[in-house]
């Protein structure tokens, strides 16, 4: 079997014959295995892609934290999970075209609606392990930082009143939240855009499947089939599916890749009109 780009099978740099090893860590809507099959927003893409490279998914549920690991380690073919893209995996990881768009958002009690960078000054704020954001929340003044393992955990503590706000995958905390009206929690978007010190808090990320520097037939391929389910919509078809059909998922920003991981000329892609 040939596949996109000309790339056989062999050519493929896969860690087992035949099987595309996917690492996950089961936050929905990103990311789940169920009968058989990965689902979530991420992981029909993922699942999708592998089935037109004629790949047998094995899935690999790990915590987050352990993922970029594992993809270096060589012990897994890719990774997945509502990934944002910034220059510090870019120089560790292959990474895709993005198969949507994320704005940050500040989880936080109802009653309050912080929605700058300077209203979280001296604030208990908590986020994930292995966040690419962290650097920067540590940078805004006075603020405590405070890591968590899982989203689930760091939901818990800010419920409780342990910390005031929550940076978390922006399409987990609207999935949760629709799921738990009940929650005394909101989320916000951060008003501000583009600030130069805090880029990812405040910018529009791109949500990414990573792979090792080792597979580059293998990033080749699956960013050929990104790009295909790209022109046919299916990546808005399977959103919708998770409530975030809304069009503000699938429109990049400013373009923070360009001279980094993408040439200078590269254009980030957009749904054709044929999917609205």
């Amino acid at each position: 079997m040939f596949f996109a780009g000309s790339l056989s099978a062999q050519e493929l740099e896969l860690v087992k014959p035949g099987k595309l090893v996917v690492a996950f860590n089961g936050d929905m809507p990103g990311t789940g295995f169920q009968d058989g099959k990965l689902i979530g927003l991420d992981g029909e893409i993922m699942q999708m892609v592998a089935d037109k490279l004629g790949l047998k998914v094995e899935p690999a549920l790990m915590e987050w934290s352990a993922e970029i690991a594992s993809v270096k380690a060589r012990r897994v073919d890719i990774m997945h999970g509502m990934m944002g893209w910034n220059p510090k995996r870019a120089k560790i990881l292959l990474m895709t075209d993005p198969i949507y768009y994320q704005k940050c958002n500040i989880t936080q009690k109802k009653g309050q609606n912080w929605s700058s960078i300077k209203e979280l000054e001296n604030k208990r704020i908590a986020t994930i392990t292995g966040f690419g954001w962290i650097d920067e929340i540590k940078a805004i003044p006075g603020a405590k930082l405070s890591l968590y393992d899982t989203t689930d955990a760091a939901i818990r503590d800010l419920l409780s009143g342990r910390v005031d706000a929550l940076f978390a995958d922006p399409p987990l905390v609207k999935y949760a939240l629709t799921k738990n009206p009940q929650w005394p929690i909101h989320a916000i978007a951060v008003a501000e855009k583009d600030l130069p010190e805090y880029p990812l808090l405040t910018g529009t990320f791109h949500t990414v499947f990573g792979m090792s520097k080792e597979a580059p037939n293998l990033h080749k391929a699956v960013n050929n089939m990104v790009k295909e389910i790209w022109e046919t919509c299916q990546n808005r078809k399977i959103a919708e599916n998770y409530g975030l059909g809304d069009e503000s998922w699938f429109l990049p920003g400013k373009n923070p890749r360009n001279g980094v991981d993408r040439s200078t000329d590269w254009n980030a892609p957009t749904s054709p009109s044929s999917c609205k």
